[in-house]
């Protein structure tokens, strides 16, 4: 657990990583940072579905932005369980994405965050539940919260209050009921009309409409004590295709993405977003070849950090999806993205492998510590605003 200081600092602005160049060496963040252990470090690095810390459950490459298989949904893992529990003594987690599947009712919910809260390195609770068809409490009839038709309706009212509103709903349920993360909204400007994973979820396919309905959504979140989360980096909203499955592309030029897709993400930044969700898309008029911009240290560093100036977190997609599993094993996946900018791995195939792996990249020269507390640090500065170190 990262309990060894005491909290000195509670929830601050929304612009906390342009402390960077303010925040003495000695402050809280610093002196954890400095008296934890590589492998402690590491874990800070995944944020995992819980079946990933049971090593006797195997199952296929989750498929649909469900998450889930019919296996994985047969196993129903809803408690933490003491192969779990063993295993995560030697394997800290930073984050637990919970999927519908994990969640049956409120009181097993509750039972369930509780157990994950104890585990080693403080993991975060984070979900998937933008509104519409990808909300994983909202849709459980065995919830009673407020449900809303599609973020795509919302911008189609022109008033950014409206997404103000949804997520504020959203925000203060999952607050509720422990979660510290949404991974909403979605930013992506749905531009293309083939797009069979975007469609509705996108506000708008003007960014013009969808940039206020971005940085609403976020304040909605924000004022109900939820952290947000925008996606999919540097947009997945002009592409044909389903990265949950394989390859799939954007042609557009680097230019004609400031004038669109990035409209939205440079508002979110500009707002002060904590985190940005990565896109395993290929940017061929950008990057010059069919690499994912999840795997691109072009996209991630040249680009999100040195052009838009981007301080904050940086977190993968999830890396079970086939757009990265059919190009990348498991270990080249988790320690390509951290070599490239990312400072969260999202669901690797298998957690323990890619662990393994990056805690041998760190030992074979690959990847520096230097580099590691780059992102771990960034991420102790989250956790320190949700009062959660």
């Amino acid at each position: 657990m990262l309990m060894t200081l005491p909290m000195v600092l509670g929830l601050s602005s929304c612009t906390s990583d342009e402390d960077d160049n303010i925040v003495a060496p000695t402050d809280e963040v610093e002196a954890l940072l400095q008296g934890m252990t590589l492998r402690e470090k590491v874990g800070q690095l995944f944020y995992v579905r819980p079946e990933s810390l049971d090593t006797t459950i195997h199952f296929n490459q989750p498929s649909g932005i469900d998450g889930s298989t019919d296996d994985i949904k047969a196993i129903k893992l809803q408690a933490v369980n003491e192969t779990m529990r063993g295993v995560n003594e030697k394997y800290p987690v930073g984050g637990i994405i919970l999927y519908a599947h994990n969640i049956e009712d409120e009181t097993q919910l509750a039972a369930f965050i509780s157990q994950i809260r104890a585990l080693k390195g403080s993991p975060l609770l984070c979900i998937d539940e933008e509104g519409g068809r990808v909300a994983r409490i909202a849709n459980n009839a065995n919830f009673d919260v407020e449900k809303f038709e599609s973020m795509g309706a919302i911008g189609a009212t022109g008033d950014p209050q409206n997404a103000y509103y949804c997520a504020n709903v959203i925000g203060t349920y999952l607050h509720r009921y422990g979660f510290d993360i949404d991974f909403a909204p979605v930013a992506d400007v749905n531009t293309n009309p083939e797009n069979i994973v975007i469609g509705a979820r996108a506000f708008s396919d003007d960014p013009q409409v969808a940039a206020p309905m971005v940085t609403s959504y976020l304040q909605g979140l924000k004022d109900a004590g939820v952290t947000g989360c925008i996606k999919h980096f540097p947009g997945h909203g002009d592409t044909k295709a389903d990265t949950h499955f394989g390859y799939a592309q954007s042609l557009k030029t680097w230019s004609e993405m400031l004038d669109l897709e990035l409209v939205t993400f440079r508002a979110g930044i500009q707002w002060g977003t904590q985190l940005i969700m990565t896109a395993h898309i290929a940017v061929p008029n950008v990057t010059g070849s069919d690499i994912p911009a999840t795997m691109s240290p072009l996209i991630m560093q040249n680009k999100l950090r040195g052009e838009l100036g981007y301080r904050n977190i940086i977190i993968t997609d999830a890396m079970e999806m086939g757009a990265i599993t059919r190009q990348y094993t498991n270990a080249e996946a988790a320690v390509g993205t951290l070599q490239s900018g990312a400072d969260i791995v999202l669901c690797p195939q298998n957690f323990v492998q890619a662990f393994d792996a990056v805690m041998g990249a760190v030992e074979d020269g690959m990847l520096t510590e230097e580099r590691i507390d780059q992102s771990v640090r960034r991420i102790l500065r989250m956790k320190r605003q949700r009062g959660r170190l």
